[in-house]
């Protein structure tokens, strides 16, 4: 495998990362909050998806649930807030665009997490540029991050490891100002399951074949690794060697499939509930699928009953149906869901869930219509699709909806402890006495 034209040079990719992004939302907000054990809890409030280092240290694991530790959080005053999606995904839109303005190359990786390419900016003292990144962050947005710099992306995220655990660094650590043999040194004392794409699922494997640290698994054979895992390691093994195999992707793709779900606050006995369900998953899909410009070949519908409600009975089922031709039209995709629902609903059951998938997607430029289907794309629809994302844009989701999604829908998702939307709802908005 050959570097790509351009690499021989030492690149300079920065990986920015907000830390513990949802307890430090709610910390932006709230600076009671601060020094305090926080946790952030999945869907209906069921597990701890996000911990302060203080909920940490208490020992309460990523994905405990959360009922078995009530009696701690009381006796150790840990404070749990639902997830509040609309105020994550705002204010990781608020620290991308921040960063946007130190490269003109930016990869948004994640909800929290942004590379970025400053190669053209070595004529500067890099670790002073990170520190202006971490500055600028907090005063826009008042969250934490840390910078961490290297030849590659794959050693970017662990130069963002260094950062964030090693308070030496002071939460910037520019792996490219370091000697070979001081890199090699820091890089023999971090575990080999620390590296982008290794993880606990391959480290095991790793570790019996003697690669205990990334210096270990720097120095292996790209090749014979490939043959023992795939061509990822492969990439993974040169890219700790500063060769470029992973580039930055400035455009995200579109995504080949779109889900949508959740677990039902309440579990649901009956079709209206499921079929009000259904209607929301398919709108919110199909908004999502008309943003990146692709429309759908094919729809998934499905059920399923609780498998922790071990005295219920049990069901699930699904079914996939081939659209007649390619669309991106709410109506049309809510009523195929319904139909499909119909097929698969079975009465006397508690349902616990329910999703949809919109699959075989392809651009909108591009579709191939069927002469004999009545599917056929239709400018009224367009136009009436274009102006519904648009009003919901301006006026906030839903103030346009299809009636099929109900209104007091007793079945949505608990969120007892959300916080407000303090940048998303005029409502909300945070209150200074």
């Amino acid at each position: 495998m050959q570097p790509s034209k351009g690499n021989t040079a030492r690149r300079a990719i920065a990986l920015v990362d907000v830390n513990n992004f949802y307890v430090s939302c709610e910390r932006a907000f709230n600076p009671k909050l601060r020094n305090k054990p926080v946790v952030v809890l999945s869907n209906n409030d069921g597990c701890a998806v996000a911990r302060s280092n203080e909920v940490k240290a208490l020992g309460v694991p990523m994905g405990a649930p959360w009922f078995k530790f009530k009696d701690l959080a009381k006796q150790h005053g840990i404070i749990a807030y639902s997830s509040n999606y609309a105020l994550y995904a705002d204010m990781s839109n608020r620290v991308m665009s921040i960063l946007r303005q130190f490269s003109p190359d930016q990869e948004v990786y994640s909800i929290d997490e942004s590379f970025l390419d400053l190669t053209s900016f070595q004529r500067r003292d890099l670790v002073k540029y990170g520190q202006l990144i971490r500055s600028s962050v907090l005063k826009g947005t008042g969250l934490p991050v840390c910078v961490g710099i290297a030849a590659t992306k794959t050693l970017a995220k662990l130069a963002n490891h260094c950062a964030k655990k090693r308070p030496e660094y002071n939460s910037v650590c520019n792996f490219n100002s370091m000697s070979d043999s001081q890199l090699d040194q820091l890089l023999s004392e971090i575990d080999v399951g620390e590296i982008w794409g290794v993880g606990r699922k391959l480290a095991p494997k790793l570790k019996q074949l003697g690669f205990n640290t990334v210096l270990d698994l720097k120095r292996a054979n790209p090749e014979i690794l490939r043959q023992n895992f795939s061509v990822v390691m492969e990439k993974t093994i040169r890219e700790l060697n500063g060769i470029v195999c992973i580039e930055l992707e400035e455009v995200t793709p579109a995504k080949q499939q779109i889900l949508s779900s959740r677990s039902f606050g309440t579990p649901v006995t009956d079709i209206h509930g499921l079929s009000e369900s259904i209607s929301l998953y398919v709108s919110r899909a199909a908004e999502k699928l008309r943003r990146q410009q692709s429309y759908a070949g094919s729809l998934y519908v499905y059920i399923r009953t609780s498998p922790f409600r071990e005295k219920d009975p049990q069901y699930s089922n699904g079914m996939t149906i081939k659209l007649p031709s390619p669309t991106d039209s709410t109506p049309k995709l809510v009523s195929i869901a319904l139909w499909g629902l119909k097929q698969i609903y079975h009465p006397g059951y508690n349902y616990a869930k329910a999703g949809i998938m919109l699959g075989e997607l392809v651009p909108a430029s591009g579709i191939q219509t069927d002469l004999f289907s009545g599917m056929q794309p239709n400018p009224k629809s367009d136009r009436l699709m274009q102006a519904m994302d648009l009003i919901n844009r301006k006026l906030g989701k839903e103030s346009i909806k299809m009636a099929s999604e109900g209104f007091s829908r007793p079945w949505k998702m608990k969120q007892e402890n959300k916080s407000p939307c303090y940048t998303t709802n005029w409502d909300e908005l945070l209150k200074v006495d």
